[in-house]
């Protein structure tokens, strides 16, 4: 498999063509990002955690019957994954308030919710990836109702399947975001990552933090982290 030219560069991962028009290499690097950039960090070792911790994840999901995009892992950095028209909407699963759900709504961080809340958000950094809905989706073309109906359905089943996972491992998956895409043959497939940049995870006993939050909040140890919850799914780092 040949690496062609840059296709995306985006704040942490970059994507590249490949001889196969079907696939791309997914590159993950040690770049780390908050607050719409604002502060950006390089931290040792972070692309090749976040790429394994990804491939093992994303292969526990199909394993489920979740599609995903993710090939096959290339080398430390690098995943073989499938070429999808992503769709350009995140899916947010919360089954506890934290973060931007408690500024927004002022309700009290670590209220579990039940049943879980799901939000979409439009994948926009200039515009900060504002919160939007169906209507706003179908309107403006981004996908259709049906897609919209396998998005929120994929999206929960992974929440049934990480949430049982991730409490094997005494921690608790607060929230997290999916992105989706569409394969040649028009199915809703899971692309992009499920890292912990991009979820919330809490030890089940003391509530630490061991996602992206450290590094936003300044509690350190943040790839350390990483790997602690990579060692107690399984996966060994």
């Amino acid at each position: 498999m040949q690496k062609r030219n840059e296709l995306y560069r985006g704040k942490a991962k970059t994507v590249f063509h490949t001889d196969d028009p079907e696939l791309l290499i997914l590159e993950f690097r040690n770049d780390t990002s908050a607050f719409d950039g604002e502060k950006i960090e390089q931290l040792d070792r972070k692309g090749e955690v976040n790429n394994k911790f990804n491939h093992f994840i994303m292969n526990h999901l199909e394993q489920a019957g979740v599609k995903t995009q993710v090939n096959a892992l290339l080398s430390d950095t690098e995943s073989l994954v499938k070429k999808l028209d992503m769709i350009p909407v995140e899916c947010v699963v919360r089954n506890v308030a934290a973060g931007s759900l408690c500024r927004r709504l002022g309700v009290e961080e670590g209220m579990t919710l039940n049943p879980p809340t799901f939000e979409f958000f439009l994948k926009n950094d200039a515009l900060h990836d504002p919160m939007i809905n169906d209507y706003h989706i179908i309107s403006f073309g981004w996908a259709s109702e049906a897609q919209i109906a396998g998005m929120k359905a994929l999206t929960f089943k992974v929440n049934d399947v990480l949430t049982q996972l991730f409490d094997q491992g005494d921690m608790i998956l607060v929230d997290y975001k999916l992105e989706f895409g569409v394969d040649n043959e028009g199915n809703i497939v899971l692309g992009d990552e499920f890292t912990p940049d991009g979820c919330r995870l809490w030890d089940k006993t003391t509530r630490n933090k061991m996602d992206k939050d450290r590094f936003r909040q300044g509690l350190g140890s943040v790839v350390e982290t990483y790997i602690e919850v990579a060692n107690r799914l399984g996966l060994a780092l």
